[in-house]
């Protein structure tokens, strides 16, 4: 039995699940949307609502400078396990994962740049395939 590549679409949402079950788990926080697209050599990422309880209290409370560095200390911290998470999901090296966060939309932005392009099967494919099962 071969193993088919999946498709961009598969690979994003499947990132998008992983890293939404991944702050869950490690911030105890679970984002309200995780967004993933490739882009050749760089995986693009969005989170919503990516801002923990406490961080949101800080903030609220005037304690601004604090919780960006909260903010900027827990992105720091997660770094390593996002890194594992999209380099076992993709099997190709990160080279480097750039972030940022602005506390007052609740959104985090990250780019991982990848040691290579990942490989998939294009929807072109997916949907040919589709055609001729009919």
């Amino acid at each position: 039995m071969t193993t088919s590549l999946p498709t961009r679409g598969q690979i994003e949402r499947t990132l998008a699940q992983r890293i939404q079950a991944l702050y869950r788990e490690q911030l105890g926080h679970q984002p309200s949307k995780v967004s993933c697209q490739l882009a050749e050599q760089n995986l693009i990422i969005l989170i919503e609502d990516s801002i923990t309880p406490p961080e949101q209290l800080l903030a609220q409370t005037g304690r601004q400078e604090l919780a960006e560095k909260v903010r900027s200390d827990l992105d720091t911290a997660i770094q390593p396990q996002l890194k594992e998470l999209i380099e076992e999901t993709l099997n190709i090296a990160v080279v480097e994962i750039l972030s940022d966060a602005t506390l007052e939309t609740g959104r985090t932005g990250m780019i991982a740049i990848l040691a290579e392009t990942p490989s998939y099967r294009s929807s072109a494919a997916v949907t040919k395939a589709r055609r001729k099962a009919s």
